[in-house]
């Protein structure tokens, strides 16, 4: 562009030269050795530009001339080089597509057409080739050749941690990571690595310092930083609880100050609060978060604040936390199961079936199923709470990359990424998993151990001497017969829609009369 408006500037000055010594003529006249030559102006101008333009010319065919051998051999090393770009992009599209063969084929012509010194990528496209025919050795040499390079020594080092991880190597993993990231800090890759393997060995004072480096740097690679801070200082905290909870309540709650909805530093902050014997300040850190998510971990925590306590005051703290958010499932079985240890039966089922009605899960079913086996012992109902909770939806769990641990863990073991664990359920139970657990009857009390004693008495009728002799009865097959009950009352009707595997003996019934003595079952 510039060049063009150069050339037109030269244009138009010569045509308002030609044109202002035509509006002045005049006449030339030059005396050269006895010669007397005479020209108007205007021919001389014109005869001067072209003396100018013929030198020009003349300069720009002898340059040319004597810079031809110059210019030809650029112009057959820059169609070398050309052939050498075009096979080294065809070999490169060829590793992409695992074509072991072609692409081998073309990192040998490339480095025939191409200098390795002057264009490094032949050393990827060589290595790609031997990764793809399965030569990993080969691929290991480029790649360490590669790191040795200033130019190409990221590459190599990524490359060489791939490797080491395909061999299962960790050490040598962690090694290449963390000289990669000595020396260029800003690689995501590297810098998580390194991340998770310091998080791996619990050295969390160096892997929070990388985080802060890469927060500074503006090279985490759009993750949250936040959070993954406050997972660090989380595990840190919970690392330091047993030897140091005075340190541990300050990770823990400088951790919520990044991440306030963060379930673990809460509780290891509260433990450390009551491992002090400030029971109040822990209690309001629990409370707080509890407004925000109901947790059980949160709840069992919470009750059991102080060892001194007696199931009583266990219940109390569970309605207490109860009340900070009513109708709450979660609440709900927190007070049932407190109220279970208080031995308040009533209260216990109470709380648990209104859990049922909000959150039929198979840990409230379970709970019931507890509750019945504490006060009754009916059998028939804890088989159907057991069975029922079987079909239920499973309770919620931390999960990370398809593992389930009971245990929250600062960083996921399969993926290595932090803050990886959530809590939600594994999976989802049957859609027909409570179809009887609707308006069930009240249970029924246990029998005195007297009556139980007085049912257990068989009479057996006397035979008469003088009745006549009864013909030989037909054999019968080796099975117990039904037996009949008197005085069952009608009211009462099975919760299961059928009669129950082992309805026992309710109170009032007639003693059963026994024609003969039946063999045992079992």
């Amino acid at each position: 562009m510039i060049r063009l408006v150069s050339y037109a500037i030269i244009v138009l000055a010569l045509a308002w030269g030609f044109s202002w010594l035509a509006d002045r003529p005049g006449e030339m006249m030059i005396l050269w050795q006895g010669q007397r030559i005479e020209m108007s102006l205007l021919v001389a101008a014109a005869f001067i530009v072209g003396i100018l333009a013929l030198g020009l010319f003349l300069w720009w065919l002898v340059r040319l001339v004597w810079t031809s051998p110059q210019a030809a051999s650029r112009y057959f090393r820059a169609r070398k080089r050309d052939r050498g770009y075009q096979a080294l992009s065809t070999g490169l599209i060829a590793a992409g597509a695992g074509n072991a063969l072609l692409a081998s084929k073309m990192a040998e012509r490339t480095r025939g057409l191409l200098s390795a010194d002057q264009e490094p990528l032949i050393h990827l496209l060589e290595a790609q080739a031997a990764l793809i025919k399965g030569d990993h050795d080969a691929a290991r040499r480029k790649f360490e050749a590669m790191s040795e390079d200033p130019e190409t020594r990221e590459l190599g080092l990524r490359g060489l941690f791939m490797e080491a991880k395909r061999a299962g190597a960790d050490e040598a993993a962690e090694h290449y990571a963390t000289q990669a990231v000595e020396r260029a800090p800003y690689l995501p890759w590297a810098s998580q690595a390194v991340l998770e393997y310091r998080t791996r060995a619990g050295d969390y004072d160096r892997a929070i310092d990388l985080l802060e480096k890469q927060r500074a740097s503006n090279s985490a690679g759009g993750r949250d930083t936040a959070r993954e801070k406050a997972v660090l200082l989380t595990a840190r905290a919970q690392a330091r609880l047993d030897a140091d909870p005075k340190k541990a309540r300050d990770d823990a709650m400088q951790a919520l100050k990044y991440a306030p909805a963060l379930v673990p530093a809460a509780i290891v902050a509260a433990r450390a609060w009551f491992r002090e014997d400030n029971v109040r300040r822990g209690s309001a850190v629990l409370e707080q978060l509890w407004k925000l998510e109901p947790h059980p971990e949160i709840a069992e925590t919470y009750v059991r604040a102080a060892r001194a306590d007696t199931a009583l005051d266990r219940l109390k703290r569970a309605e207490r936390l109860e009340s900070l958010k009513p109708d709450n499932p979660v609440g709900l079985a927190a007070t049932a199961r407190a109220a279970l240890e208080a031995r308040q039966f009533d209260k216990a089922r109470e709380k648990a079936q209104a859990a049922l009605k909000r959150d039929p899960r198979e840990g409230i079913l379970l709970l019931l199923a507890e509750i019945e086996e504490a006060e009754t012992g009916d059998q028939a109902r804890i088989r159907h709470y057991l069975a029922a909770a079987l079909r239920a939806p499973r309770d919620p769990a931390w999960v990370a990359d398809g593992i389930v641990s009971e245990l929250w863990q600062p960083i996921s073991p399969v993926t290595g990424e932090l803050g990886a664990f959530v809590w939600k359920p594994p999976y989802e139970g049957g859609e027909d998993a409570l179809p009887l657990l609707e308006d069930l009857p009240p249970p029924v009390p246990p029998a005195p151990p007297e009556e139980r004693l007085a049912e257990k008495t068989v009479d057996v009728a006397p035979r008469s001497v003088s009745a006549p002799a009864e013909a030989p009865a037909e054999p019968r097959p080796n099975k117990p017969e039904p037996r009949q009950e008197k005085g069952t009352d009608p009211a009462v009707v099975p919760f299961f829609g059928h009669a129950p595997d082992d309805p026992g003996v309710r109170k009032g019934a007639a003693p059963v009369v026994a024609e003969k003595k039946r063999k045992p079952l079992f």
